[in-house]
């Protein structure tokens, strides 16, 4: 089996090496690809019987990066038994379930979907602090518990769909109402302040392409995916997507110290 992420600061990166390194130690192959890297991603498809999918979450929507890659590989998934997991701040209720939205029905066969609580990225809205070194070590002290419980359950077959009953749906339904306005209004909300010293590193890890430097500037190009890579990377912190309140601690990854 092959599982592909969409990871845009490393948490959903993180739990699908960390889903692959499990089902490894219960004698079952497993490899992880992020669908930015450049592969042949219909051979792979085509050639497992079993595709993972692991995303950030955003308001009960899946990323629109990842959902660009499914609608160019959707023949080759057709008939393929599905993974899902999706990473959250905030419980999003339904946020595995959605990603089946895109397929037509009986398109696909969903063996197992779970939710993985990871920290906060958002580091410039004052409601969503930057988790500390030891509060993050219990994300992943409890992420590595329940993927334990999920690896176990697929090495026996059973079948588990988080976020599938009426109340997830209901609850993702209200959280993903207003997804798709902020999604698009999101696709024009990159500000860089005057603190930038065009060192381009924003250029060079954007999964969109979306940031150019022009004529001694940093542009964007109307294609921003929210992941908040950039927000979180730039060294002088003065990029900001969405919201537009002062950078205050980047969110560095999973790295404890």
């Amino acid at each position: 089996m092959i599982m592909l992420y969409f990871s845009g600061t490393g948490n959903s990166k993180y739990i699908a090496e960390l889903f692959c390194s499990c089902m490894k130690a219960n004698s079952l192959s497993a490899e992880s690809y992020s669908i930015e890297e450049k592969h042949n991603f219909g051979k792979l498809i085509s050639s497992s019987e079993i595709i993972g999918f692991c995303y950030p979450i955003y308001g009960s929507r899946v990323p629109r990066i990842m959902r660009e890659f499914v609608k160019t590989y959707m023949e080759f998934i057709k008939n393929k038994k599905l993974i899902i997991f999706c990473t959250q701040l905030i419980f999003s209720g339904d946020g595995a379930r959605v990603f089946t939205d895109m397929f037509p029905k009986n398109f696909i066969e969903v063996i197992y979907a779970e939710h993985f609580f990871m920290p906060n990225n958002i580091c410039n809205f004052f409601l969503l602090p930057t988790a500390s070194k030891g509060k993050i070590k219990k994300y992943l002290t409890r992420a590595e518990r329940k993927m334990q419980f999920v690896c176990n359950n697929i090495k026996k077959r059973i079948v588990k769909k988080r976020g599938f009953n009426f109340i997830s749906r209901i609850l993702g339904l209200a959280q993903g109402l207003f997804m798709p306005i902020i999604e698009k209004k999101a696709l024009d909300s990159v500000r860089v302040n005057n603190d930038c010293t065009q060192c381009r590193l924003c250029v060079s890890i954007c999964p969109m392409k979306n940031l150019e430097y022009q004529n001694g500037k940093i542009v964007h190009k109307h294609n921003c995916t929210i992941c908040y890579r950039c927000v979180n990377k730039c060294p002088q912190k003065a990029i900001t997507v969405f919201f537009h309140g002062k950078v205050r601690e980047q969110y560095k990854g999973l790295e404890t110290g």
